[in-house]
């Protein structure tokens, strides 16, 4: 049985609302086999079960936008960040205080923007862990580091929303809920696509 029939109702937010400062464009547009890495991303969790897929976006990005109508992706699964300057967790926050989500979601994952190299396998493996230990926040975890994407169940969901936490590094230190890493097989959990030296890199390697 898969992750996706032991635990239909997790949720996906994709960070997209990031300046993409060093990489000098937006990394979601940047092309990723046969398509871009958003639509990969998006079509990557559509294959693994998520019940909902939201994407933040930063306020009148147009050439985002018009990548999401292309991919189909609905207008309403949409959450603009107002500050996207704040950083990250500005965007996580937007995504927690969000009203659009399906009532029957236990479980969100928080995806990075800029991993679309992470084996399906990978993110299939975590799934399936975060099944097994439903009442904590999972992370993966690779040759002692632990990485993204991170799942969190309802309680510390709702707990973001007022979180005094200025990072998703500080949240998870201060919050009370116990954390487990999830020990993969995947050094693309090591690696950023923050350059384009580090984008072309990716692309031959996978």
């Amino acid at each position: 049985m898969s992750a996706a029939e032991k635990n239909p109702t997790f949720g996906v937010v994709i960070l997209g609302a990031g300046a993409s400062s060093r990489m000098g464009k937006p990394k979601l547009l940047l092309p990723w086999r046969d398509t871009t890495v958003i639509g990969h991303l998006i079509s990557q969790w559509q294959e693994l079960g998520a019940t909902q897929i939201a994407v933040v976006l930063r306020a009148n990005e147009v050439a985002f936008a018009a990548e999401l109508d292309r991919l189909n992706f609905p207008r309403g699964d949409r959450i603009e960040n107002p500050q996207p300057e704040r950083g990250m967790f500005s965007s996580i926050v937007c995504a927690a205080s969000w009203n659009g989500w399906r009532k029957e979601i236990s479980s969100w994952v928080i995806v990075l923007g800029d991993q679309p190299h992470l084996q399906s396998e990978t993110l299939r493996q975590l799934l399936e862990f975060s099944v097994q230990n439903p009442e904590t926040i999972c992370q993966p975890e690779f040759g002692g580091r632990t990485g993204h994407p991170v799942i969190l169940p309802q309680i510390a969901w709702d707990e973001l929303r007022n979180s005094p936490a200025a990072t998703l590094k500080d949240f998870l230190k201060l919050t009370a809920l116990p954390r487990v890493q999830c020990s993969v097989a995947d050094p693309g959990l090591s690696l950023d696509m923050d350059t384009p030296e580090d984008y072309k890199q990716l692309q031959d390697s996978y």
